[in-house]
Formats: structure tokens, sequence, C-alpha cells
């Protein structure tokens, strides 16, 4: 069992995800300042009205953008493995707790299932109009790698981050990327309704 800082934000960091942090407090100038100084990780955690989640996400800080002269610090952070909080402990001016790795089910990898959730990230990319580059990653990363690249609510990628077997994720993923997909078409079916609707003969 492993003792790290927390740091509860209204975002869900997924393994492998990218993502840029302003750190304004300062219990968490402090837990950053540390990070940096000596190479740790902290625990990323959704936090929300309904409180703090107890699975999280290990994160390393990759970059120091910009540190500012009253101690805010621009970084970004990686996404590392998933964990999932035993006992909150105190003594730090910032959240602490014991943790324990969170890891998948065994379970075989299912090609349909990959090859599914790849299609949908495709179809979802060329209605969005953008580059549907897949990211190469091993087995068992898939489905968080897809996710990363895509804006999903913070409430389902938290319940991707729980889901214990690859599999199951990409067919959650797979029904989102889905969804995302309507609807961009549906708006764009109700913006063609309303011109439309709209246009008289003068």
């Amino acid at each position: 069992m492993d003792e790290i800082g927390l740091f509860p934000l209204g975002i869900v960091l997924l393994p492998t995800e990218v993502v840029p942090l302003h750190i304004f407090e300062e219990r968490y100038k402090e837990l950053i300042g540390e990070c940096v100084e000596l190479g740790r990780d902290f625990g990323l955690v959704y936090a929300d009205d309904d409180g703090v989640r107890e699975a999280g996400t290990r994160a390393r800080v990759a970059d120091v953008l910009e540190r500012f002269d009253d101690g805010r610090l621009n970084v970004l952070v990686e996404g590392g493995e998933r964990f999932h909080v035993e006992r909150l402990t105190r003594g730090r001016s910032f959240m602490t707790a014991e943790v324990e790795p969170l890891e998948d089910e065994w379970g075989e990898p299912d090609e349909n299932a990959a090859a599914r959730a790849t299609e949908a990230f495709r179809a979802l990319a060329a209605v969005a109009g953008a580059e549907a580059e897949m990211p190469d990653v091993e087995s068992g990363r898939l489905s968080f790698a897809v996710a990363a690249r895509v804006e999903i609510a913070a409430d389902a990628k938290q319940e991707l981050l729980e889901l214990r077997s690859e599999n199951a994720r990409l067919e959650r993923l797979r029904e989102l990327l889905d969804a995302t997909r309507e609807g961009i078409l549906a708006a764009r079916r109700l913006a063609e309704h309303a011109k439309t609707n709209g246009s008289r003969l003068v």
C-alpha cells in the first residue's frame, strides 16, 4: 500500500491522458511543488457535489509551463495507473491517502470490441471534421487512449475509469462515441430545419 497526496478536481484524468492544470491554492502549490522537486506522483480524484470518488488516477507532472512570482504554476500532467483509496490519512495541508492499484480483472481481449470502438471513433471524427489518427497503444489501454482524445462528460469518464474490463470499457466507449455523433447530427438537422422554417417568399 502506498501513501500519496490527493488533488480533488472537477475533472477526470484517464491513463495516457495529458491535461493542463493551473495551480493556485496554497496547499496544492505545496503538493505539486513537492512532486516536481522530488519526481513524485500525486493522485487526481474526481470531486463534485456528491463528494470525492474513491477511484482515481496517478498523475505525474510532465512539464512546468509557467511559474509565477506568487508560487502559482501552469503545468501539464499525464495520467498513469489507476488506484483505489483504501484509507484517508492526515498530517499535511492537502488530502492524503493510502491507495492500492485498481487493476483489471483477467479476460481475453476482444478484437471485435476494439474494432467497434475504433470504427465509432472514426465515424465521430468524420462527422466532426477532425483527424481520426488512432493511438498505437498496448492491449488493455486502447479504451483510455481513445477516450482521452474525445470530449466526454466527467461522470461518463469516471465510469470508464472504474470499469475493470477492457472489453467492457470498449463497449461503453462505443456507446458514448455513437451518442456524441448522433448529438452532432441531430443538432445539424435542427439547425437546417430552423433555416427552412425561417425562410419565406417575399
